[in-house]
C-alpha cells in the first residue's frame, strides 16, 4: 500500500483551516497544520525550516489578508500576506518540489460583467483587497510549475467570520435587516470547495493552472440571507437596499459570479448548487 501524503496546511485557523480540521479524519492523509503564531509565512526563513523538516506532496495556502476594507488603508499589510508571502510559498513549493494549491477570489474582476467570469477574463480589481490577491496569482505563475490557483467567492461555513454567521447574529439582536441586492455573486460553502480540492490531489491530476471554483447558482446578500433565515425558520423582516445605502470604506464588485465551465469540461465536476449546500450545513 502506498505511504499517505504530506499535506501542509498554512492559515489553519482561518475559516477554510478550521473547515478542513473539522473533516480531516475523513481523508487519509498526514496533515501538518500550521496557524498564524506556528508559520509565520510572511517570513521566508520561517517557511523554509517547515519544509526542510518534512517532505510535502501538497501545500495548501489557506493564509490570507481578507478584511477588504480594512486592506484600503493596511495596504502594505494586505500585499506582505496576499502577494509577498504567497511568492515565498511558491519558491519554496518549487524548490522541494510540493506541489502548491492556492485559494483566490472573486474579487480580481471590477463586477462590471453581466455573465460569469471564466479563467479567461482579464481581471481588474477594484479594492485593494482584490488587487493583493491577484498579484499572488501572479507570483505563483512566474515561480513554480506544479500549481492549482482556486478562485472562490462568497466562502461561509459554521466556522470563522463570515456572512452567514452574521446574519444568525443578527436575527437575535433585530426584528427588521436591512440587506443589499444590488451585488450579485455566489455564496459557496467551505466543505465544497474542500471537496473539490480533494478532488485535485486524490485523483492526481496535473493539469496545472488557474480554476474557478464555486457553488453553482447565483444570488445577491439578500437573496442568501433569506434563503439563511428561511432554513433557520426565523421570521425577521428583511428588507432589500442598494449598495450606496450601505457607504463601505472599498469598493465591491456588482456582479462577481464565475462561470465553473472549465471545470465541468475538464474534470466532468459540478458543483452543488448553493442553496443544496446551505440546507446541507444546517444538516452538518
Amino acid at each position: 500500500m502506498p505511504d499517505k501524503k504530506n499535506i501542509l496546511v498554512t492559515g489553519a485557523q482561518g475559516q477554510l483551516g478550521k473547515s478542513l480540521q473539522a473533516v480531516a479524519d475523513r481523508r487519509k492523509y498526514n496533515f501538518f497544520f500550521f496557524g498564524r503564531e506556528e508559520l509565520n509565512i510572511t517570513d521566508k526563513d520561517s517557511v523554509e525550516a517547515v519544509f526542510n523538516k518534512n517532505s510535502y506532496d501538497y501545500c495548501l495556502n489557506f493564509a490570507a489578508y481578507t478584511h477588504v476594507d480594512k486592506a484600503e488603508e493596511e495596504k502594505v499589510k494586505a500585499f506582505k500576506i496576499n502577494s509577498d508571502a504567497v511568492g515565498n510559498l511558491a519558491k519554496i513549493s518549487q524548490k522541494y518540489n510540493t506541489t502548491l494549491i492556492h485559494v483566490s477570489t472573486d474579487y480580481v474582476f471590477d463586477g462590471k460583467s453581466s455573465y460569469p467570469y471564466d479563467e479567461n477574463d482579464t481581471p481588474s480589481p477594484i479594492n485593494v483587497y482584490g488587487a493583493s490577491k491577484l498579484t499572488g496569482e501572479e507570483e505563483i505563475i512566474k515561480y513554480i510549475k506544479k500549481y492549482f490557483i482556486i478562485r472562490t467567492s462568497w466562502l461561509y461555513s459554521e466556522k470563522g467570520n463570515n456572512f452567514y454567521k452574521t446574519m444568525l447574529k443578527l436575527a437575535d439582536k433585530s426584528p427588521k435587516l436591512r440587506i443589499v441586492n444590488d451585488q450579485i455573486g455566489t455564496p459557496t460553502l467551505t466543505y465544497d470547495l474542500l471537496d473539490f480540492i480533494f478532488f485535485l490531489i486524490e485523483n492526481n491530476i496535473n493539469d496545472y493552472g488557474l480554476y474557478h471554483f464555486s457553488n453553482s447558482g447565483q444570488a445577491s446578500w439578500y437573496d442568501f440571507a433569506k434563503e439563511i433565515f428561511k432554513v433557520h425558520s426565523l421570521k425577521n423582516e428583511i428588507i432589500p437596499v442598494a449598495t450606496h445605502n450601505f457607504p463601505r470604506i472599498a469598493k465591491r464588485p456588482a456582479y462577481s459570479v464565475l462561470s465553473k465551465n472549465k471545470i465541468k469540461h475538464k474534470f466532468d465536476y459540478i458543483p452543488p448548487d448553493w442553496r443544496k449546500s446551505l440546507r446541507k450545513l444546517i444538516k452538518h
